[in-house]
Formats: structure tokens, C-alpha cells, sequence
């Protein structure tokens, strides 16, 4: 089998190599991909330090082309990535064609932001002085994404750090390496310069660990765990280094009285299920006012029992497996404990079997939760959600509120006093009225706060926030 290598310094190198496995079918290996080392890091950060001269000085018709030629081949691959996708991350086939159609539209969009980079001209309080701002790219760019979002997430960081002239090493999570080699494999084709992308797939604390350790990363990006987000913070700060954090959500969607019910439950197990709950902006917590919530959790247990968990290549399959054996278990874990702390089990919990060996969990909808149970407050990453019973809007917005993290947040209501009021109060970065807390555009920004997020936000023209450092120059008339 064909080993898929690392990218360093325009050459493809690596002879060390891990199996990607299916989560649908654990008898499938979708591919060997290369193992890199600390000395690979090295090697990669190197390349990366040498090509930033030439390539920050770089025409922006020269990034523009590139950047267009690679969202070009990513649409025009659709079916076939998005197959890639589906088999590696175990996300079903529509959903991970319809992400790699996203991961196009970043790099048309990003394509279009390097023909639109400008700057500030203004006059000096001071006589005949001009003063001119700009935005100089940073350095190089240090990239670590999840495995939850294989080709979107590379996307929006590539794209935007290749758009204002830095140049990258990038590392993805090793569950999913093949989405990653072939957005670098079609980059490097479409004419990017030695050394500007490097790609090391590997162990996190063997490449990560370079990546943070080194002093000539002048900025890293990391989507993942709030633990390994706290450790990039810190060496990030030893090193004097920008840094870009998305971590954890625990995300509420608050469900009122005067809600649709319709509306409300397909918002709900659409955010808290589907991706098999592996997303972020998932929303594990459904906040239910008294008066709706006997028939919301009905509703919804009967939406539960029509949803097909199988094969994510099978057609008519809604959600696939979870993504690999470790992560089942923290999940059949956590619905254990959901239970010793006395939640409901209302719906679901089982582990499935189908025709092909995989990691196959049913739903599990747990109801009499209290916002103080670990099952509400620790995020789980799964397809387990628990219901929580209020009062009021006023309950229904504290509770919300009450969480260490704040990535998004949701209201199903009629009422536009309530709607209003909610997204002016409602602790998060991205709020959703009537609609499910997971999905957002491309073109817009996305982050949180509170233990969610840290520093400037991703996508969109507020890209540039993080991957651009500021500069002001005076001159005398």
C-alpha cells in the first residue's frame, strides 16, 4: 500500500507510517499516512523560515491564483473528497460532501481577500506628516486542527494564512490525515513556492510538541481539546508568540413556551445529534420552559426513534459511527455517569451492531437533568444530550449562562422580545435564533468566549486580525 508522506521544503519525505482506519468498517484501512518526527518538525519550521521573505513580498494576483486553482480542484473533486471524508472521519456522505464544498468557498473566498488587502492613509496631528496603517503577515504560521472537521477547518486556517503572506507548518489530528494530504497535495500543485506549506502528519506530542517548542513559529492556530489549548497558550507566552485558540463548548438551546414545536425539535436533534454530536457547536444541553417541555421531549424522543445510525457511505443513513474506539468510550462513560447522578436514560445509550464492524451508539437523550451534573457541564463530544427542566425565560437564559465555556448558543421562541433580548444577553460568540446551534457560513466570523475561544476570530475578513500584525509609518512632507 502506498504510503501518503509528509510535505517539507517542496519535497515529499517520510518513510515511517501509521493506518488510517475506517470508523464505519474497522476491517477498511483507508490508508497509510506518514508517521513525522521532532527532527520533521524541525525540518518543516526550517523551510517554512527560509521561504518567508519571498513569498510575504509575494504579488497578491500570484496568491489569488493559487488560492482560486485550489478551491477550483476541491469543487470540482467533491464526490470523490467528500467519499475520503466520509470513510476516514465517519461522518455520513452528504454531510461530508457538503463540507468539502464549504472548504471551496473558503479558498474562493480567500482568493478574492488577496486582491482586496488595503490599508489607511490619514493625516499626523502633527504639520506635513502622512501617516500610513498596513498589515504586515506575520511570520510563520504553526497550524493543529481537530479531526472533527478534516478538510473544513484546514480550510479556513490555510487559506487565510496563505492570503496575507505568511508561510505554514501544519500538523492535522492523527485520526485523520488523508483530508489533509490532499488539500496540501492539491496547494502544491496549484504553485505554491518550496517551503510556504509543510505538512507533518504525526503524533501530537511528538510534532505538536516541536511546533510549541520552537521559537521561529511566530503564530499558532489550534482547534481541539481546552487542555491542549491551555498548554499551546503557555509556550505560546514563553515564546512571546501569537496565538489562536478554539476549544470546548457545553452549548444550550433554550426551548420557550411559545416555540414551535416542529421548529424546536428539528433545530434540537439536529444541533445535539447529528455529526453524531462530534462538532463544537453542538448542543448538548436543551434548556425547556415548564409549560412545552413534556411535549418537546416526546416529540423529540419519537424524531430519535426515526434516525438511522449505520455505515456514514450508506445511503439513507443519518448519522454515522463515532469516530474511533477511545471516543466511544468516554461517551458510553459519561452515560454512565449521567445515570449514577440520577438523569433520566430516556431515549437510547446502546451500543448497535451493523453489517460492517464500526463504532455504532445509539442516541441517548437523558431528561431530569440539572445544570450542576457533570453530564451538563463537561463536554462530551457525542451524540448524549440531556434536557433540563426550568420555569421561565429568566431560568432559561441563567441556566444557558451558567457554563465555563461560551461558543453558541440557541433560542426556540415566537415571542421577538424574548428573541431579541436573548441574543443581546445570551453569553456566547454566535447566537441562533430558531436554528440549530451547529452550522455557520463561511464568509462571517466564528469564536467564542469564555473557555471557548481565545484571541481574534476565525474566518471571514476578521481573519486578518490574527494572521496580520498591524503597522504604522509616519513621513515628513
Amino acid at each position: 500500500m502506498t504510503i501518503y508522506q509528509n510535505l517539507i521544503a517542496g519535497e515529499w519525505v517520510g518513510t515511517n507510517a501509521t493506518k488510517n482506519i475506517n470508523p464505519s468498517d474497522t476491517n477498511e484501512v483507508v490508508g497509510l499516512y506518514a508517521d513525522g518526527s521532532a527532527e520533521d518538525t524541525k525540518n518543516a519550521i526550517a523551510a517554512a523560515k527560509a521561504a518567508f521573505p519571498a513569498w510575504s513580498r509575494s504579488g497578491i494576483w500570484e496568491r489569488h491564483v493559487i488560492l482560486k486553482k485550489a478551491g477550483d480542484e476541491i469543487m470540482a473533486r467533491k464526490d470523490e473528497l467528500g467519499a475520503l471524508l466520509a470513510r476516514e472521519e465517519g461522518k455520513t456522505l452528504p454531510e461530508a460532501i457538503g463540507e468539502t464544498i464549504r472548504a471551496s468557498q473558503i479558498f474562493e473566498f480567500f482568493a478574492g481577500e488577496a486582491l482586496r488587502l488595503a490599508g489607511e492613509t490619514m493625516p499626523s496631528v502633527r504639520p506635513n506628516i502622512g501617516v500610513e496603517i498596513t498589515r504586515d503577515p506575520l511570520g510563520v504560521i504553526g497550524i493543529i486542527t481537530p479531526w472533527n472537521f478534516p478538510i473544513a477547518i484546514p480550510a479556513w486556517k490555510i487559506a487565510p494564512a496563505l492570503c496575507y503572506g505568511n508561510t505554514i507548518v501544519f500538523k492535522p489530528a492523527e485520526l485523520v490525515p488523508a483530508c489533509s494530504w490532499a488539500i496540501v497535495d492539491i496547494l502544491h500543485r496549484a504553485g505554491l513556492p518550496k517551503g510556504v506549506l509543510n505538512l507533518v502528519m504525526g503524533k501530537g506530542s511528538v510534532v505538536g510538541q516541536a511546533m510549541l517548542d520552537s521559537p521561529d513559529i511566530a503564530g499558532i492556530t489550534f482547534t481541539g481539546s481546552t487542555g491542549t489549548g491551555k498548554r499551546v497558550a503557555t509556550s505560546s507566552i514563553e515564546h512571546n508568540r501569537k496565538f489562536q485558540l478554539e476549544m470546548g463548548g457545553k452549548n444550550p438551546m433554550v426551548v420557550l413556551d411559545d416555540a414551535d414545536l416542529t421548529v424546536a425539535v428539528e433545530a434540537a436533534a439536529n444541533s445535539g445529534f447529528f455529526s453524531t454530536g462530534q462538532r463544537c457547536t453542538a448542543s448538548s444541553r436543551l434548556i425547556v420552559t415548564e409549560g412545552i417541555h413534556d411535549k418537546f421531549v416526546a416529540a423529540l424522543t419519537e424524531k430519535l426513534k426515526t434516525v438511522v445510525v449505520d455505515n456514514a457511505m450508506k445511503a439513507g443513513t443519518h448519522i454515522g459511527p463515532v469516530v474511533d474506539e477511545r471516543q466511544l468510550k468516554t461517551d458510553i462513560d459519561y452515560i454512565e455517569i449521567g445515570k449514577k447522578e440520577g438523569a433520566k436514560l430516556a431515549f437510547g445509550g446502546e451500543l448497535l451492531t451493523r453489517d460492517t464492524p464500526g463504532f455504532y451508539l445509539q442516541p441517548t437523550l437523558f431528561t431530569e437533568a440539572t445544570n450542576q451534573m457533570r453530564i451538563s457541564r463537561e463536554e462530551i463530544f457525542g451524540p448524549v444530550v440531556s434536557v433540563i427542566r426550568v420555569k421561565d425565560y429568566e431560568e432559561a437564559l441563567a441556566t444557558a449562562n451558567d457554563t465555563p465555556f461560551g461558543l453558541s448558543s440557541g433560542i426556540a421562541t415566537t415571542s421577538l422580545k424574548h428573541a431579541t433580548h436573548f441574543k443581546r444577553n445570551a453569553e456566547a460568540g454566535m447566537v441562533m435564533v430558531n436554528l440549530p446551534t451547529a452550522g455557520v457560513d463561511f464568509h462571517v466570523p466564528f469564536g467564542g468566549r469564555k473557555g471557548s475561544s481565545y484571541g481574534p476570530r476565525e474566518q471571514g475578513k476578521y481573519a486578518a486580525e490574527f494572521y496580520t500584525t498591524v503597522k504604522t509609518s509616519y513621513t515628513l512632507a
